[in-house]
């Protein structure tokens, strides 16, 4: 499925896999990928991330400019304070992963960057700079998918390489665990991507958020400070309702999607219950300690169990349709928690899958993701030609929604009345919102 959106051979709505056999007015690309040092960029939410890795995905140099101080006293992400930390670290945080690289802009071969999803005020901020890379040196482009850069960078080969080390090959299968994305995916491919469950409402990455909000933690993202804190805690003390237990419909009561909102309002419930301001204030630091550490491991517990129950469902969908699939890949910030990863391990294990996650440091968003999903589409003749110097900022295009892919028939969601739909859920739509601050997270 094929739009005209930015240049022709920018692929808008679900990924296309299928190159553009043109001639592009653009420095062409060495023969041997060895030679090549391509540049990502990726400035899709709070973090501004660049890196230069070598065609065979060496990391030549990579930088990252972290927002969280920023908005820990918002209790999340503020999409024009967001845009604006980027405007001050985009240019030295791309000087800086040049510098490690050892090389300038002029010696680059190609440029990647995330045009989507994400927040528009903050997308634009990194593919504005990547096209002035692109067209003053004439370097050839790619734009890439936020969702797919998570997903490739479990095919990159780690440095040292280990012996026996093989990259996930396709088909596979993609659990994305993140503050804005919950998905399971079939992948045959580069671009080739079936939806067989995703989120009603939120995410497990946003409600581990929320919940530690509602724990005290202020820190953003909160997340990995609950895991750390449900280490303390006894899963045991409190019972939680399972997501999903006492719906009514049978499609999604058998399908493969997610709900973290309802597991989300009964912590706060509890929390309310059992811990209110005045008792709260009237226990000892160590007993306080202790109650929000309980909660926080019945509420990992829960979270963890629906994840994996929901994914193990997904993985007998999709290997009914590609009975060769070998692996499952996790990606994204919430394969770094440990739990997750322990629980997923099983599900891999129950079908007979090899499971990879990327290292922890680049589960959250990274250059280094974004310059290999552009490896992965540059030696498939997925790119692009830069815009001119002087039409640079014309072609400063985002998708704030972008669709990963078509839906299996049997995942069809249908949501409650007066439910709002998730971005990541939305068809594609072909709209420069960077100047819009109605962004959501995608």
């Amino acid at each position: 499925q094929q739009a005209s959106f930015g240049t022709p051979a920018f692929q808008a709505g679900p990924l296309s896999s299928t190159p553009i056999l043109r001639p592009r007015n653009c420095r062409a690309l060495p023969e041997n990928r060895l030679d090549w040092c391509i540049l990502g960029i990726e400035s899709s939410c709070d973090d501004t991330g660049a890196a230069v890795l070598r065609g065979d995905g060496k990391i030549l140099g990579e930088a990252l400019a972290s927002q969280a101080g920023i908005h820990e006293q918002w209790g999340g992400v503020v999409p024009r304070l967001a845009q604006e930390g980027h405007k001050k670290a985009i240019d030295e945080t791309v000087e800086e992963a040049l510098r490690r690289a050892g090389l300038s802009a002029a010696e680059l071969t190609g440029v990647a960057v995330t045009v989507g999803p994400g927040l528009g005020l903050c997308l634009e901020v990194g593919v504005r700079k990547a096209l002035h890379i692109a067209a003053e040196y004439r370097l050839p482009l790619v734009r890439v998918h936020h969702m797919e850069a998570h997903m490739m960078v479990t095919r990159l080969p780690p440095s040292p390489l280990p012996e026996g080390f093989a990259a996930p090959d396709f088909p596979l299968i993609t659990l994305l665990v993140s503050g804005g994305h919950n998905m399971a995916v079939l992948t045959r491919g580069v671009g080739q991507h079936i939806i067989l469950g995703s989120t009603i409402d939120d995410s497990i990455g946003e409600a581990f958020d929320k919940t530690a909000r509602v724990l005290g933690i202020t820190q953003v993202p909160g997340g990995p400070h609950l895991e750390r804190l449900a280490k303390d805690g006894d899963p045991k003390v409190h019972v939680l309702p399972r997501p999903l237990s006492k719906t009514r419909d049978k499609a999604l009561m058998d399908g493969c999607d997610y709900s973290f909102s309802g597991l989300k309002t009964a912590v706060r419930t509890l929390v309310e219950k059992q811990l209110p301001s005045a008792k709260a204030s009237a226990l000892a630091e160590e007993d306080l300690h202790k109650a929000k550490a309980d909660v926080a491991a019945a509420f990992q517990n829960v979270a963890v169990q629906h994840l994996c129950e929901r994914a193990s469902r997904a993985a007998g969908w999709a290997m009914e349709l590609e009975p060769s699939t070998k692996w499952l890949v996790v990606a994204g910030g919430v394969a770094a928690n440990k739990e997750v990863r322990k629980g997923l391990e099983e599900v891999a294990e129950e079908h007979s899958l090899q499971m990879r996650c990327p290292p922890p440091r680049l589960c959250v968003d990274n250059g280094v993701m974004v310059a290999w999903a552009g490896i992965e589409r540059f030696l498939l003749g997925l790119y692009e030609e830069p815009p001119s110097k002087t039409g640079a900022d014309n072609h400063v295009e985002i998708r704030p929604r972008w669709s990963l892919g078509e839906r299996d028939p049997r995942s069809q969601q249908r949501f409650p009345k007066g439910q709002k739909r998730k971005a990541e859920h939305l068809k594609p739509t072909n709209a420069k919102s960077a100047k819009s601050d109605k962004s959501d997270k995608a």
